[in-house]
C-alpha cells in the first residue's frame, strides 16, 4: 500500500519500522553513538523510524549527525509533521525523510517499507486496505453498540458502533446510512456531524475509518 507524503530529505530506503508513538527529542531520546533509543527498548540503526514529529533542542541535529558518523543511522525517517531540528538533521545527515503522511497508526513495528524520499512515498508491504465507517446512533444521550461474534473476521468479541465496509460505488455518509438500517431496521436522517477519516491497523489489515455521528428518530 503506498502513501504519498511530502519530500523532506531526498533519498530512498527499504527496512523494518521502529515506531514511538510520542514526539522524539534526539538529544535525550537516543544515544548518538551507538543507536540505542532511550525513551523505549530498541536500536534505530538501518531502521525506518517513525515518530509523529521531532522535539527538543536543536543540538538534536547534531545527535542525527553524530549516528551518521558512527553508522548507527536510521535508514529513513518518517513524520506527520516535520519540524526543522529533524529536517536539519536528516538533510545534514543524508538520512532519506518524508512528512505529512496520514498517521503514524498506519505502521506498525516489524512492518518493512519502501521509503521513496525523493518522490515523497512510502509503501508499506503486505498489508490489506479497507475503507469502512463507522456511526454513533443516539437517542436522548444513549448510543447503540453491538457485540462482534467471536468468530468475527476483525476485532471480533469486541464491542462496537453500526460499522461496516463501504461498498463498490457507496460514498462514505451512504454506506454508513446502509450499515445502520441493515443492522437496526432504523432510517437515519443526514448525519448530526462527522469527522476526518481514521486509521486503525489490526495485523496486517489496516482500516480506513469514517466515522459519524446519527441521531436514532422516534
Amino acid at each position: 500500500m503506498i502513501f504519498q507524503g511530502r519530500s523532506i530529505s531526498n533519498g530512498k530506503a527499504r527496512g523494518e519500522v521502529i515506531k514511538l508513538d510520542e514526539p522524539l527529542s534526539f538529544l535525550g531520546g537516543v544515544d548518538g553513538s551507538t543507536g540505542n533509543l532511550r525513551v523505549r527498548d530498541g536500536n534505530v540503526a538501518g531502521k525506518i523510524l517513525v515518530f509523529p514529529k521531532g522535539k527538543g533542542s536543536t543540538v538534536g541535529s547534531y545527535v542525527m549527525y553524530d549516528l551518521m558518523v558512527h553508522g548507527k543511522e536510521p535508514a529513513a525517517v518518517i513524520n506527520e509533521n516535520a519540524e526543522t531540528i529533524v529536517a536539519t538533521g536528516a538533510v545534514i545527515s543524508s538520512i532519506p525523510m518524508i512528512d505529512q503522511i496520514p498517521s503514524v497508526r498506519i505502521f506498525e513495528d516489524g512492518d518493512i517499507v519502501n521509503v521513496n524520499a525523493s518522490a515523497g512515498t512510502v509503501d508499506i508491504e503486505g498489508i490489506t486496505y479497507k475503507e469502512v465507517v463507522s456511526s454513533v446512533v443516539s437517542k436522548n444521550g444513549k448510543c447503540i453498540l453491538e457485540k462482534r461474534p467471536e468468530k468475527n473476521h476483525s476485532f471480533p468479541g469486541y464491542w462496537s458502533l453500526v460499522a461496516g465496509k463501504i461498498e463498490p460505488g457507496e460514498s462514505p455518509e451512504e454506506a454508513a446510512r446502509r450499515e445502520i438500517f441493515e443492522e437496526t431496521a432504523i432510517n437515519v436522517d443526514a448525519p448530526l456531524g462527522k469527522m476526518d477519516p481514521l486509521y486503525v491497523r489490526e495485523g496486517k489489515t489496516l482500516f480506513k475509518v469514517y466515522p459519524f455521528h446519527f441521531d436514532a428518530g422516534g
